[in-house]
């Protein structure tokens, strides 16, 4: 187990103390709630969207060799010149 040190304001504090005494528990516990909370919500966010690019067909749409992100000129360069018929 590992021990947190934050610096957080005031406000932030309160907040925790209302919520350790609403769910009669203790600081680490709240603490630990908060964290799993905004973890499955920002997770599921994450997965939502990640879904949504695979399922929309636009991840992987391009085509080229494996070098492409180091030969891009060279390609761009001979694919516009065959489509408009410059050598």
């Amino acid at each position: 187990m590992a021990r947190i040190n934050a610096r957080v304001e005031q406000e932030y504090i309160d907040k925790l103390e209302v919520l350790k005494n609403q769910q009669h528990s203790s600081m680490t516990q709240v603490l630990k709630m908060a964290i799993d909370e905004y973890y499955a919500s920002h997770m599921s966010k994450a997965a939502a969207q990640r879904e949504a690019l695979l399922g929309g067909g636009f991840i992987g749409c391009g085509e080229g060799g494996e070098d492409l992100s180091e030969a891009y000129k060279k390609e761009l360069s001979e694919s516009l010149g065959a489509k408009h018929d410059y050598r």
